[in-house]
């Protein structure tokens, strides 16, 4: 799933390649993607994109119409295995419905372009056209920014005093802070030194500071390692930059231990034992507590 490393990198590379061009089309292909009606997507034709920029996970492409009036938002959250791929020459017929990976495309005056695509069958893309960004209940219900300049020590304990619920799933819900999903909050806990499973409310100052300078920390490593690249690289960029996530059983890159997973319905945790959990493995089901 795309994080807020990847969106921020998109947005750049979005920004050099679309703003101040025309927009010639948008097409859906597949009719679940498209979460708004009003504005209806006819509303883009015509119009300059104007900026670029990133919310949480979502992903804007403001838009000054035709025809004046109000700026137009065009917002995509990419979801569990959406993916944009940029292409410098496009269709100038329509994208018709039908089966396969595409669900949404725009066309530039100058036939390049954008395609959204998702895979597998649990389709979750989400694409919304507004005219107001709050309009957008996943935008307005979003936590702070990490990155902002009000995201202080003091706002994250706020967040997690009298949370009798794991620091993971804190650090992974949206309403409370806003971009961090899967990957870079076990990335997070790694360099913290701090069991997933750590109850949010347990955390004394000391340790609300230093996951805090953490969590900074590791986002804008991640950001760093993606500027300048394009979308097509950033998928890779991401795998080669994490140290536990998605590498199960290989050698933890801080002290040697081997990385292990807890594994859920539909996601699953890595984590180092030596550097996170005292040296023991967390059990391997829902409501896993460390064993004894």
């Amino acid at each position: 799933m795309p994080e807020l490393p990847e969106v921020e990198a998109l947005a750049a590379d979005l920004r050099e390649r679309a703003v101040g061009r025309e927009i010639d089309r948008a097409d859906v292909t597949e009719f679940s993607v498209l979460k708004t009606y009003d504005p209806p997507l006819s509303a883009l034709h015509g119009a300059l994109v104007s900026g670029t920029s990133r919310r949480g996970k979502f992903l804007d492409l403001t838009c000054a119409p035709a025809g004046g009036g109000a700026a137009l938002h065009l917002v995509t959250h990419l979801a569990r295995a959406g993916w944009l791929r940029w292409r410098d020459s496009l269709p100038e017929a329509p994208a018709k419905p039908g089966k396969g990976p595409l669900a949404f495309r725009l066309r530039l005056r100058d036939g390049s372009g954008f395609d959204l695509t998702e895979a597998g069958t649990r389709k979750r893309l989400a694409v919304y056209l507004v005219t107001d960004l709050w309009q957008i209940p996943g935008v307005a219900s979003l936590g702070p920014e990490p990155l902002d300049a009000g995201f202080t020590t003091e706002v994250l304990a706020g967040i997690l005093a009298g949370r009798r619920t794991q620091v993971k799933g804190v650090l992974r819900d949206q309403k409370l802070i806003a971009g961090i999903g899967n990957a870079y909050s076990d990335e997070v806990l790694h360099a913290a030194r701090m069991s997933p499973f750590r109850l949010a409310s347990s955390l004394s100052p000391e340790e609300v500071a230093d996951l805090h300078a953490v969590i900074i920390a590791t986002l804008r490593e991640a950001i760093a390692r993606s500027d300048g690249l394009a979308a097509s690289d950033l998928k890779q960029e991401k795998k080669a930059g994490l140290r536990v996530h998605g590498r199960t059983g290989e050698p933890c890159p801080v002290c040697g231990d081997t990385v292990r997973e807890v594994s859920f319905a539909d996601s699953a945790l890595q984590y180092c034992p030596s550097c996170q959990t005292g040296g023991k493995p967390l059990a391997d089901r829902r409501l896993s507590r460390l064993l004894k």
